[in-house]
């Protein structure tokens, strides 16, 4: 909410004019109303504002709170104008003139909240930064709350102030041929058309082409931990119906990187092959059925479909499979697997989750469809084992090549899914209809049957006490992932993990607030520290103990575990 339609007089006097001045020029005068601030707006600003410094799943470094408090500070400036307006509408009384001892007060009262809030919000911080394991950050960060926030602050004031102008200018217009109030309307219809063909056509239109060309360029690279398979087992490697530099950079990644058979035969102690993993980028094909097609054959050609595991892998935005996911799914398995992803998007998984989750679930369907095609036509005894498995973005991508529980018990032997998005509608659908008692965070779906959900992979999935046979399918999700939690429904809907007793890495001291709570989450979704293992959205070497319920190794012990955990925690071979 803006001051766009409501106004509430100017913040203080106007100077007296030096003798020998005559009127403000025009040009002054509209400089004025573009910066004049409006004591009820400032009110809301200091009392919204403050809010912000209350804790939220992640820590928030100085910068991050400093750019919290100005977007809170100029929603609570809206607030503030609106409350004046209405409160004006009973005596039914133009604004008035403050006086100077009103803006006194707000200096002191006002300052001296805002001081209170920071102080009590660098406490916070601290204890959040404790939950999830993580140091403190320096006091002296705190000095960049203000300066980022008056800077965020004034850069929408503005900006919702350029919307006022451009309305009154075409109701101005629109005056000259009907009436006031109907120059009004539709002079608001207007101002609000073109903004929202702007922002969401050509002006989104343009910001995307140039993001994706620069990150279609990005793909074009390839790192240094990754390099050309010499093995006819790997897409790109010879042999291949896949050319290398058609896989895209984490594509590459994919099939350039991971154990080899010697190195998984001295973690098993028994002879083992090496891993197959097929994958085709967006330059492999022209259409998402076509790279669905090309992995697929390039996966049999390897012999992908002899092996004892088959995993289908569905990845985030640019194309990324976490490493710790495959590489803890090869060495449980003894190697005697193959896995298989194709690339939807040079947009990294954030800006997809913004702007565009058609191509993720496109992508899923289609080459989830072509491995069952080419399974299912196997002879029973010659079928590998299926899984699927998808992290954030990937695990949607995934989820939408299934209608649901049966679905998934009846076309795979188990799938790990996880920090799931909270619009996945198969995760959606399995905590909303969660047995009564369990928690949002840690929901029991159908007395755990096929679905159940792990906070922390190193103990039994709830309900340990019943029995899990069949396909297993079990979801990784954090107290403090805002992945999984953020939704628009924040804005004005309390959620049930803010009702529930908070999870193990959530501050106690976390409410939700109204329109608050919406953009702290938001702003934690860009993880701007980087969260250990078992909180936030990394998972990395719970993938070891994550597998290990869903494959049920033979043989596996605490031992075998740690042991793995230490290899993945030394990162891509």
């Amino acid at each position: 909410m803006t001051d766009a339609a409501v106004t509430d007089g100017p913040a203080s006097p106007p100077p007296a004019a030096p003798p020998g001045d005559g009127p403000r020029p025009a040009a002054g005068r509209a400089r004025a109303r573009w910066l004049t601030l409006t004591l009820p707006g400032l009110w809301g600003a200091v009392l919204v504002g403050a809010l912000s410094f209350t804790p939220s799943l992640l820590p928030r470094p100085g910068l991050v709170q400093g750019a919290t408090f100005g977007l809170t500070a100029v929603l609570g400036y809206g607030v503030g104008l609106v409350v004046a307006w209405v409160w004006r509408q009973f005596p039914d009384r133009a604004a008035r003139t403050p006086r100077r001892s009103s803006w006194l007060t707000l200096a002191v009262v006002g300052g001296a909240l805002l001081l209170v809030a920071v102080v009590l919000g660098y406490r916070w911080q601290v204890q959040t930064r404790e939950l999830v394991a993580l140091a403190p950050e320096t006091p002296l960060a705190q000095l960049l709350v203000p300066v980022v926030g008056a800077l965020v602050f004034t850069l929408l004031l503005l900006a919702a102030r350029g919307v006022r102008w451009l309305y009154r200018r075409v109701a101005g217009l629109l005056a000259r041929w009907m009436g006031r109030n109907a120059a009004r309307a539709v002079g608001g219809l207007v101002a609000a058309a073109v903004l929202v063909l702007l922002f969401s056509g050509v002006i989104r239109d343009l910001a995307l082409g140039a993001l994706d060309r620069s990150f279609a360029a990005l793909d074009t690279s390839t790192e240094d931990s990754a390099s050309q398979p010499t093995s006819t087992d790997r897409s790109g490697g010879p042999d291949s119906l896949v050319a290398w530099d058609t896989l895209g950079r984490q594509g590459r990644n994919f099939t350039g990187r991971g154990p080899t058979a010697e190195q998984i035969s001295a973690f098993t102690g028994q002879p083992a092959p090496t891993p197959i993993r097929a994958y085709a980028g967006l330059a492999s094909a022209d259409g998402v059925e076509e790279r669905a097609r090309l992995a697929v054959d390039d996966l049999e050609r390897a012999g992908g479909f002899r092996r004892a595991n088959l995993l289908v892998a569905g990845v985030t935005g640019t194309g990324w499979v976490d490493p710790a996911a495959l590489t803890s799914f090869e060495y449980e398995t003894g190697g005697d697997s193959a896995a298989v992803a194709i690339q939807y998007s040079y947009f990294p998984s954030w800006l997809s989750f913004l702007v565009d989750q058609d191509p993720a679930r496109q992508a899923g369907r289609a080459l989830f469809d072509a491995v069952y095609e080419r399974w299912s036509a196997l002879p029973l005894d010659a079928r590998p084992k299926l899984y699927v498995f998808g992290e954030s973005l990937g695990s949607f991508s995934m989820e939408a090549a299934f209608s649901g529980e049966f679905d998934l018990a009846n076309r795979t032997d188990g799938a790990l899914f996880a920090g799931p998005p909270n619009f996945n509608p198969l995760h959606a659908e399995f905590t909303a209809n969660r047995e009564a008692g369990s928690p949002q965070i840690a929901p029991v779906y159908r007395d755990g049957r096929t679905v159940r959900f792990s906070g922390d992979p190193a103990q039994p999935a709830a309900p340990a006490d019943q029995t899990w046979s069949g396909s297993r399918v079990l979801y990784l999700q954090h107290p403090s992932d805002p992945i999984s939690w953020w939704s628009p429904d924040l804005i004005l809907g309390r959620p049930d993990w803010l009702t529930e007793p908070r999870g193990r890495d959530v501050s106690d001291a976390m409410v939700w607030l109204p329109l608050v709570t919406f953009w702290q989450t938001t702003f934690d979704m860009t993880e701007w520290v980087d969260t250990p293992n078992g909180h936030g959205h990394t998972f990395s070497q719970e993938y070891v103990d994550g597998w290990a319920q869903v494959l049920q190794p033979p043989g596996w012990t605490a031992a075998k575990a740690d042991e793995l955990r230490e290899i993945v925690a030394a990162g891509p071979s």
